[in-house]
C-alpha cells in the first residue's frame, strides 16, 4: 500500500510540475501548450524515473 501511495503522489506532482514547465515553455516561444498531453507525459516519464532509481538503489521505500 505504501508504494501504491508514493507512486500516486509522484503522478501528482508530476502532472504539476509538467503543466508549469509546460506553461512557462509556451510563454517563452509564444505557441499554445497541450495541458493534458504535458502533464500524462511528465507523470509517465516521473514514474519510470522514480521506479528505477527504488529498483537499482538499497533501500526500498
Amino acid at each position: 500500500m505504501r508504494t501504491v501511495i508514493a507512486n500516486l503522489t509522484v503522478i501528482f506532482w508530476a502532472f504539476i510540475f509538467g503543466d508549469v514547465l509546460g506553461y512557462i515553455n509556451s510563454a517563452l516561444s509564444s505557441v499554445t501548450v497541450n495541458y493534458v498531453g504535458v502533464g500524462v507525459v511528465a507523470a509517465i516519464v516521473a514514474l519510470i524515473a522514480v521506479n528505477g532509481i527504488n529498483l537499482l538503489s538499497d533501500k526500498q521505500i
